[in-house]
């Protein structure tokens, strides 16, 4: 059984089918493209910025720091680095996943000076090796920043100010299996919000990944003015929907030079018709099935480097998928004449970006920008 039931000769309309995934070639003009496509083209520094603390950790200085970005509450972020280091280091944003989880966002990859809460047990361990990886990575010789996103953690929409049937659905949810706590009420609420805000972004002219792209790329603009960062490109790396970030920021920011895409990586035709349903609308731009396909996306900035990893028995994407979007990134980086700017990486295993992935990223990430611990 598909997705689609009775409807799966859809599908098949040659009038659908025939004119979607063109393969695009690199280069300034398709990231110009591709930024119309996803809305909200625009740049900007933030606004107001605020250090609002500073801690210490497990070898770790960390800050805590927070700005605008014109709308919404403030996005808060916390930036690491190795403590003692006395010269600028290259910076890398650190992309916190989707996940089905918006309560938490930095917090889900990033140690500050607090124990982590008890939610955030499950989510690591089942993604990334029981590892908070943003500390590991500042350890390696870098300034990361892990920003919070639209939606997620300070940028979370009160479940209060959701509309009244989303309210409604948690409501009768808790009536039917019992009250639940803090964290789960809110992942609840923010599964069936996302659709409404999707379509908000529809109306005003832009897409979620669009906004997305929108807010990282004020985050990149903040690190890259910091003084404790090196000048030059930054990094970026990401799991899942942070792959997705990843990916997006390497579409869209000039100034990303080396970008990781762990877990979030398929020819978009192989999804269908049974791998769309578990997947946020931040994978599915409109409009972008008519402009490229997901790997001509990442790799849009070729010959800049790009690592993907790839986990055989991930879920969410079938093989085959999987298979074609490394053959199409191999094609993209050998048209460039940099085969070897491209690297895509298999591991066994379910979705996830364990202790071996991250090493490997880590590893790479200081090989191209140049970190030393």
């Amino acid at each position: 059984m598909t997705d689609l039931g009775v409807y799966g000769d859809w599908l098949a309309v040659p009038a659908l089918r025939d004119r979607l995934y063109p393969k695009a070639a690199p280069g300034p003009a398709l990231r110009r493209r591709i930024r119309a496509t996803l809305g909200c083209d625009t740049d900007r520094a933030p606004a107001d910025v605020r250090m609002e603390r500073r801690w210490y950790r497990d070898g770790v200085a960390g800050q805590e720091v927070s700005w605008s970005v014109g709308y919404g509450p403030r996005t808060k972020a916390w930036v690491l680095r190795p403590q003692g280091a006395a010269r600028p280091l290259p910076g890398v944003l650190a992309l916190h996943d989707h996940g089905g989880a918006k309560f938490f966002g930095k917090e889900k990859i990033a140690d500050d000076d607090r124990p982590p809460a008890a939610a955030l047990g499950e989510i690591r361990d089942r993604a990334y090796g029981g590892r908070a990886f943003a500390n590991a990575l500042a350890l390696a010789g870098f300034v990361v920043l892990v920003p919070d996103v639209f939606l997620w953690s300070s940028r979370r929409f009160p479940v209060d100010d959701m509309p009244e049937p989303v309210q409604a659905v948690v409501r009768a949810s808790e009536t039917a299996n019992g009250a639940v706590d803090e964290v789960a009420r809110y992942d609840r609420a923010a599964a069936h919000h996302e659709h409404i805000i999707a379509k908000y972004c529809t109306v005003l002219g832009t897409s979620l990944a669009g906004v997305i792209a929108y807010e990282d790329r004020i985050a990149a603009n903040y690190l890259l003015h910091r003084d404790d960062v090196r000048p030059g490109p930054l990094g970026c790396v990401g799991l899942s929907g942070g792959g997705a970030r990843a990916a997006l920021l390497q579409a869209t920011a000039d100034h990303i030079g080396a970008a990781v895409i762990a877990g979030m990586m398929s020819a978009q035709a192989h999804l269908l018709p049974r791998h769309v349903v578990p997947h946020s609308w931040m994978f599915f731009p409109p409009g972008l099935a008519r402009l490229a396909d997901w790997p001509d996306l990442a790799g849009s900035r070729a010959p800049s480097p790009l690592l993907v990893q790839y986990n055989r028995e991930d879920p969410l994407f079938p093989p085959t998928g999987m298979a074609a979007a490394h053959e199409r990134l191999t094609e993209i980086y050998a048209g460039e004449g940099a085969p070897s700017a491209y690297v895509g990486a298999f591991f066994d295993g379910p979705h996830k970006f364990d202790v071996e992935m991250q090493d490997q990223a880590s590893a790479w990430l200081a090989d191209r920008l140049g970190a030393n611990p």
